[in-house]
């Protein structure tokens, strides 16, 4: 085993003895050595409770036969350093993160590892490490937090609370409604309660092969993770066991998971749920990272092809917990497979020991094949009351086919459609390129007004985020206008910050129907409305959206998939001539090294020294 580096010889009778130290027995030298790489935090809700998740799967390994080792990651939360220079962190801690496990497993020769992330950098960081360690790994996230209910029984969570925040600076909101909608907003532990970020990356997880079905949609709160958790830990010991016996090329290494084909899979099912756009950006530096060419040309050409099958929070009134109960992501591929045949790479292998087509067949709950496992699984409902801990919650019904639509409170067939019916032929994200976004621009089409999908307005501009969001609550921002927030980019800002509080701003003041905001920074994907991010190449690099000037007309047409400004190419030349970047914001610091080494966002925003 790998692990017998450390552990073999008596040149290794030094390691041994710190390794008794620490609890290792005699009878555990010849076992397989495994990580159990958490991402525990108190002050991350999607991670709160994950303390007693990783003592859970510890236990778990131990049963299996492997001997578990625990360490912890950093991690930001999102909507914490929101609105002030902690975010410029958020993104560069994906790498932080990345750079961690990687020292981690690779300096204790490791030989299998389980990874617990929850929220959204900490997914990608971590799978970032994983294809550069290239030991047998499984994920297995915290899931998803269950939606809060106000008094009167309207369903919100977490955007709700930015949106009515930028309402009460417009006295569009009393002080008791926005109190009562932030006691409401996030109920409990686990990953916010949309299509964010963080639910979107630990569902696309489960198509990407790397972890095993429900991951993405089982609520935190729920008993049946417990399930989740120690198949998890059997398939890690399993996983390293076959390894070792059959040698590389079994199929189960992150490299040998992660191809050119379980990434179309995992952007496919993007597409079809209208995940977040900040997929296109970790995705991209995954494939980097496992030195899989793509790109976003691939993701644009992928999304002309799959259908928008299911709608989330923000683009809809459904949420993670709605979409676990219509039968979660292989149930969207289900669909997907039934409506566009050969779309999918239904023969890649995932951690499950299974294929995707496997896996598909298994637990989509619409399929005559369908496992009684998942029949089970999707009927686990909320909880209802506010709590900071996870695996609590017990199943109310034996079978989901015991749920009937009245008792679910919604329609299913809805939530999740059949492409015949889907919300729209085309994916719920799409690439757009034009004179402002030469290298390209993602937005989440399936967010996004019918009315507001061709849009031109008059250009008003903000040179960042904070700027943004006082000018828009300020009223700088009228019926027509296009936003325009630049020097947010990878190198820029530096970091990449979110702009959902001035999306959320946007939305409180009642102009999402009639503005639209473009940026070179990113969303959060608690993000909609016509907000088009990644514009490429950067401000700060010479991009056009660096150029632009006060009233210039900005041209956006997502179903054309193009992005554009009224000047021609002579105009904007002569611009460029003109044009001065300004000085890095930050001379010192882990910013300071991130804003030297980040790429654009068409490239993932990932570091390159040479």
């Amino acid at each position: 085993m790998r692990s017998d580096t450390i552990k073999l010889g008596d040149a290794r009778a030094p390691h041994r003895s710190l390794l008794r130290a620490t609890g290792v027995r005699d009878q555990d030298f010849g076992k397989p050595f495994i990580a159990v790489c958490n991402s525990y935090t108190d002050i991350i809700p999607g991670h709160v409770h994950l303390d007693k998740v990783g003592e859970f799967v510890k236990q778990c390994v131990r049963k299996a036969g492997g001997v578990p080792f625990v360490f912890n990651t950093i991690g930001v939360d999102d909507g914490i350093a929101m609105g002030h220079s902690g975010m410029k962190f958020s993104l560069p801690s994906r790498e932080l993160i990345a750079d961690c496990v990687e020292t981690m497993i690779q300096a204790h020769q490791f030989d299998g590892m389980i990874c617990i992330p929850n929220c959204d950098k900490i997914v990608p960081g971590m799978l970032m490490a994983a294809v550069r360690c290239n030991i047998p790994t499984v994920f297995v996230s915290g899931g998803p937090m269950e939606a809060g209910k106000t008094r009167e029984g309207r369903t919100v969570d977490l955007v709700d609370v930015f949106a009515g925040a930028a309402a009460r600076q417009q006295k569009k909101l009393s002080a008791r409604e926005l109190r009562e909608l932030e006691k409401a907003g996030c109920p409990t532990c686990g990953s916010c309660s949309g299509m964010f970020t963080a639910n979107s990356m630990n569902c696309l997880c489960e198509a990407l092969g790397m972890a095993l079905p429900t991951n993405g949609t089982l609520l935190a709160t729920s008993a049946e993770r417990k399930r989740l958790f120690q198949r998890a830990a059997q398939r890690i010991v399993e996983m390293v066991l076959e390894s070792e016996k059959v040698g590389p090329g079994h199929g189960l290494l992150p490299r040998e998971i992660i191809t050119s084909e379980s990434i179309d899979n995992s952007m496919i099912l993007d597409m079809a749920m209208g995940g977040s756009t900040n997929t296109v950006l970790h995705i991209l530096a995954i494939a980097h990272e496992a030195g899989v060419p793509f790109d976003i040309e691939r993701i644009n050409s992928l999304s002309r092809k799959t259908p928008n099958v299911c709608k989330v929070a923000p683009s809809s009134h459904y949420h993670v917990e709605d979409v676990h109960n219509a039968g979660g992501v292989h149930t969207i591929l289900g669909s997907v497979s039934r409506g566009r045949p050969g779309l999918l790479h239904l023969d890649c292998p995932t951690v499950s020991g299974k294929t995707l087509g496997q896996n598909v067949a298994e637990y989509d709950i619409r399929a005559a094949s369908v496992g009684q496992e998942a029949l089970e699984l999707a009927a686990v409902t909320r909880g209802g009351k506010r709590t900071a801990k996870g695996m609590g919650v017990a199943r109310q019904a034996a079978s989901i086919r015991d749920l009937s639509t009245e008792t679910l409170g919604f329609d299913p067939m809805d939530c999740i459609r059949e492409v015949a019916s889907a919300f729209s032929q085309e994916g719920g994200l799409a690439i757009l390129r034009g004179n402002l976004a030469p290298q390209g621009a993602v937005v989440k089409s399936a967010g996004v007004r019918p009315e507001m999908l061709r849009h031109s307005g008059p250009a008003v501009i903000f040179d960042s985020e904070p700027e943004a969001y006082a000018g828009i609550v300020g009223g700088r921002v009228k019926a027509g206008d296009v936003v325009v927030i630049r020097y947010e980019g990878p190198r820029g800002g530096p970091g990449m910050q979110e702009m959902l509080a001035p999306t959320a701003a946007i939305k409180g003041i009642g102009l999402d129907d009639k503005v639209a905001l473009i940026t070179d920074g990113r969303f959060s994907g608690g993000t909609s409305g016509s907000c088009i991010g990644h514009i490429s190449p950067e401000a700060a690099a010479g991009g056009p959206i660096g150029l632009l000037e006060p009233g210039d007309t900005i041209e956006i047409d997502i179903p054309g998939h193009t992005l554009n400004v009224r000047l021609s190419e002579a105009e904007l030349a002569e611009r460029a001539k003109r044009f001065t970047p300004p000085p890095p914001r930050f001379k010192t610091g882990c910013l300071a090294k991130y804003a030297a080494l980040a790429t654009s966002a068409d490239t993932g925003g990932v570091l390159k020294w040479s």
